[in-house]
């Protein structure tokens, strides 16, 4: 008779796969509803008081960062501006937006790209970012974004980003992000950017929620 030994089977160390933002953010959008996102909002009050607050052109050159299928872009139409143009790292999403907005949407410039790797092909008067940038949370693409907002805005153009304030989520679809305070924004875009004004408010999500954000706007300083 023979004997075989059998050496017991190693368990191979797990191994992480590296988080990919564009895959992430195509599978949300190609299997969620419009309304089965935390940021559904169909009046999006807040950025559109910064609008009028700060007195925007129609005729103004607006990016929307990070804008997605959000109804911004519906709004600014109906408002009667002129010059839009809506980045997101995701063409679901964008193509969700396309297909609402039907015969509009040939008013409307379309991108797809990562907004902490764009590279713009113009400059704006009107910068506008309602969550995207607090998803940057290592320091390179934070930096570099900043960079790109500076560059991409004209002198003493208008810069507004909401993010999640100290006292709102510390995730959001899964993933980490980055709080901020008026406080720690504005110390954030000081050497670039004059602050004009911070507010905090409470976004309802869909499944009655509330999330606390905070939100700023800034104009490019000449020294810039």
């Amino acid at each position: 008779m023979i004997f075989r030994t059998f050496q017991p089977l190693l368990n191979p160390p797990c191994k992480m796969e590296p988080f990919h933002r564009k895959k992430h953010w195509e599978n949300i959008y190609q299997t969620k509803e419009l309304n089965e996102v935390s940021w559904y909002q169909p009046t999006p009050e807040t950025s559109l008081a910064f609008f009028k607050e700060l007195k925007v052109p129609l005729n103004a050159k607006i990016i929307d960062v990070g804008g997605g299928d959000s109804f911004l872009v519906d709004h600014l139409l109906e408002l009667g501006y002129t010059d839009i143009t809506v980045l997101d790292i995701s063409s679901a999403a964008i193509e969700r937006a396309k297909k609402r907005l039907g015969d509009k949407a040939q008013r409307v410039q379309w991108m797809v790209a990562d907004a902490a790797a764009f590279q713009p092909t113009g400059q704006y008067d009107f910068w506008h970012d309602r969550a995207a940038f607090h998803f940057l949370t290592n320091e390179e693409e934070i930096t570099q974004y900043l960079q790109t907002a500076r560059q991409s805005l004209k002198p003493n153009g208008l810069l507004v980003i909401g993010t999640f304030s100290e006292q709102g989520p510390k995730k959001c679809s899964g993933i980490e992000i980055k709080q901020y305070s008026e406080s720690s924004m504005t110390r954030r875009l000081k050497n670039h950017f004059e602050k004009i004004k911070c507010i905090t408010t409470d976004h309802k999500t869909p499944f009655d929620t509330l999330q606390n954000f905070v939100f700023c706007s800034f104009r490019r300083a000449e020294r810039a």
